[in-house]
């Protein structure tokens, strides 16, 4: 497979199969660890790039932001050789800035999404978004609202396409309704947790991407480390922590059986679970949060994985989904 390039859900915008997610750059990876994954990134056609106002965390909402605002400032057609996507949702604390009521509350208002689409384009150095993303479902702003302050950034030229993260089917269903009204093209994308251990999305989330035309990006591929051969590297002192411990002790059984089935195929279990996002045709790209370059590279090695329609069989014998699509999962 390699990295290949497909259209974002129904929309005309090609993206690579893999995203490239920044959430750890400027505070679990320093900015010239993060520089040389991007063009890493870059020189093998990932041209999908995740990243979010709020990302920076402890050293500073935006920081992550800054950073590949800096990498685009290099010049040499950085900016224009990628698809670029950030959020909006969140609070943006700046810590030479006084409290904003309006800012540092979690909501899709009008105020919020004009002024933090500003911030981004600032910190980001360019003078678009090329997908501008809700990071979370507000059901208290009114979608008129919202929808308004979305289509006036497109109108000015800010942002060219907009995408949902964290809905439940119904608020994809809802949202793309609300923006047809309007005559806009609505959501083009999901972004929801979505790995081997975690299917809930296949109840209603992926029905509602496949009748809305949107493109599925999968955040968390690996479960927060615990599909990345967590055994082996609690056994061995590599990850450890409380709540870590606690997940791969109530997976036990699981892990046992995939970390083994990793072994037979050859392939690490990380890889094992990127691969299979890679083989689902309802998926566009699985975000990856890579802190090293090594780790970029075998999210690149995954694509290379074919898994056999037996191998999928005993991942979904391991791993068992919610029994298919709503409502036939729980009912016919």
């Amino acid at each position: 497979m390699a990295v290949t390039h497909k259209r974002l859900g129904k929309h005309g915008v090609l993206v690579s199969n893999i995203c490239l997610g920044t959430m750890n750059f400027g505070w679990q990876t320093s900015e010239e660890e993060s520089y040389k994954i991007m063009d890493r990134a870059l020189e093998v056609g990932i041209n999908f790039f995740d990243t979010a106002d709020v990302y920076g965390w402890d050293v500073q909402h935006g920081h992550t932001e800054e950073i590949i605002g800096r990498w685009y400032a290099q010049g040499g057609g950085r900016r224009d050789a990628t698809v670029l996507a950030t959020k909006v949702f969140n609070p943006v604390t700046r810590k030479a800035n006084l409290r904003e009521v309006n800012s540092d509350g979690r909501s899709l208002s009008a105020y919020k999404i004009r002024k933090h689409c500003e911030g981004s384009l600032r910190r980001l150095q360019t003078e678009w978004i090329d997908l501008y993303q809700m990071h979370h479902i507000d059901r208290d702003c009114p979608w008129d609202e919202t929808w308004q302050a979305f289509g006036s950034l497109i109108d000015q030229g800010k942002v060219v396409y907009i995408g949902s993260s964290n809905f439940a089917g119904w608020d994809i269903a809802t949202a793309c309704q609300e923006a047809s009204k309007r005559g806009m093209a609505g959501l083009v994308s999901e972004q929801s947790i979505y790995h081997l251990n975690n299917r809930m999305v296949e109840l209603e989330v992926i029905p509602a991407c496949r009748h809305y035309g949107l493109g599925l990006i999968p955040w968390s591929p690996l479960g927060g480390g615990l599909l990345g051969g967590a055994l082996e590297k609690l056994e061995t002192g590599r990850r450890g922590g409380a709540n870590f411990e606690k997940e791969v002790t109530e997976n036990r059984g699981k892990l046992e059986k995939y970390e083994a089935l990793c072994r037979e195929l050859g392939h690490p279990p990380g890889e094992v679970a990127l691969a299979w996002l890679y083989h689902n045709p309802i998926v566009t790209a699985p975000i990856i949060g890579p802190r090293t370059l090594e780790q970029l590279e075998s999210a690149i090695r995954a694509t290379e994985i074919v898994l056999s329609a037996d191998v999928l069989q005993k991942l979904d014998e391991i791993f068992p989904g919610p029994g298919g699509e709503a409502p036939k999962a729980y009912a016919w």
